[in-house]
């Protein structure tokens, strides 16, 4: 090989490294957001106009047992306020469960750090809360919590706020922005926290099919009634971000596979060399009775088994640097203090090297580097015996 052939094969190399580092990060982005955001947020919320009643929510919850989408359903109490501990003041979305039927519908229990969250229907006024913000108000385990509801009541002595102190009982650490933003306390302290008695503001449910939206909202109308709820999917909330992540993965492989294509398309360079160096070997295959098609099977073997190499370097490289990204990444936080992923869903940067993706991006670059060594084997084939010789 000449330092032309060798400077292609590396360019073939960095460029195919480059394409699956990006596309597996764009993966995890991915994963991430339908495991961790899609498995911590319900996928189905419905709203009743004035809150639901328990026949209402019966009602929903017989859906489960109907071979339709709605698989699973959990009511709840929602709204936001304050919390305070230790100086430390925070906006939090106030989530009140019922940890039996919300595990059902939602992976926060999965996420818990010291149990399994039935404290939480035992204890009065218990709350789980996100590791990132109990780091925050820097409270633990057994410590109080005061939580300030934005409704105010006017008296002699003025405005006063509406409090509650709580009991921190357990923390979730999904790795997601809800650890900074959201509390969960028990369905029954949270419609005395909210004065509803014994109704619930809606129902969260888990869907049979992520993308079946439409037909499990058809269910739960057909169930509650246009007219006492509205329902709404992950799509009206995440569904642009996961589209975005889609479109982007698409962009990017096209776009950096012209990258592969520049790269695959220097190899004919480097073949166009091998050719001038061999040229004398070929006019004397010619002279021996070799015919067109086998020169260009020659030169299109070695252009092939160039590529081939080059591809399966760059896979290897590729994929050694996706999985070594992650913790470069947090020795990078951890060094300077900076938080890179500040501004997204996720507080850490993800890396997911899939198969197919792998094939997918061998078989592009050898498609492309086949249709680049034809001209040099071409260029072969049309040697003149006579004229190569003539200057031997």
């Amino acid at each position: 090989m000449s330092f032309v052939s060798r400077l292609a094969l590396s360019g073939l190399i960095l460029s195919i490294t480059v394409l699956l580092i990006v596309i597996s990060i764009v993966n995890g982005f991915e994963r991430e957001l339908r495991v961790n955001v899609l498995g911590l947020l319900p996928q189905m919320t419905v709203l009743g106009y004035g809150g639901l009643s328990n026949a209402e929510v019966a009602r929903i919850a017989q859906l489960e047992l109907n071979e339709g989408q709605v698989k699973a359903t959990a009511p709840f109490v929602q709204g936001t306020g304050l919390v305070t501990a230790n100086g430390q003041a925070k906006g939090v979305a106030i989530t009140g469960i019922e940890v039996d039927s919300y595990a059902k519908v939602s992976r926060v229990i999965e996420y818990l750090q010291n149990g399994d969250g039935i404290g939480l229907n035992e204890a009065r006024f218990g709350m789980i809360l996100g590791q990132r913000l109990a780091t925050t108000l820097g409270v633990g385990k057994g410590d109080k919590v005061v939580v300030v509801l934005p409704s105010a009541s006017v008296t002699p002595a003025g405005v006063n706020l509406r409090s509650r102190s709580f009991t921190v009982i357990d923390t979730f650490a999904s790795r997601s922005v809800y650890e900074s933003s959201v509390i969960y306390i028990s369905l029954r302290d949270a419609q005395k926290l909210f004065r509803l008695g014994d109704r619930v503001h809606g129902v969260h449910a888990r869907l049979g099919d992520l993308f079946a939206t439409a037909a499990a909202r058809q269910e739960i109308m057909t169930m509650v009634g246009e007219e006492r709820a509205s329902a709404r999917s992950w799509i009206s909330s995440q569904g642009t971000l996961y589209q975005a992540i889609a479109v982007q993965k698409l962009t990017m492989f096209i776009l950096l596979s012209f990258l592969v294509g520049v790269a695959a398309f220097n190899l004919v360079s480097g073949l166009v060399m091998i050719v001038e160096q061999r040229k004398s070997d070929v006019a004397i295959l010619r002279s021996m009775g070799a015919d067109t098609r086998l020169i260009v099977k020659l030169f299109s073997v070695i252009g092939i088994l160039l590529s081939v190499v080059g591809i399966l370097a760059g896979i290897a490289c590729g994929t050694l640097l996706a999985f070594a990204i992650p913790g470069f990444y947090r020795v990078l936080t951890a060094q300077f203090e900076v938080d890179l992923m500040s501004q997204y869903f996720i507080s850490y940067l993800p890396v997911d090297v899939r198969l197919w993706d792998v094939v997918g991006i061998a078989l592009t670059a050898l498609g492309i580097s086949v249709v680049a060594t034809l001209y040099p084997a071409w260029r072969a084939a049309r040697l003149l015996p006579s004229r190569v010789l003539s200057h031997e």
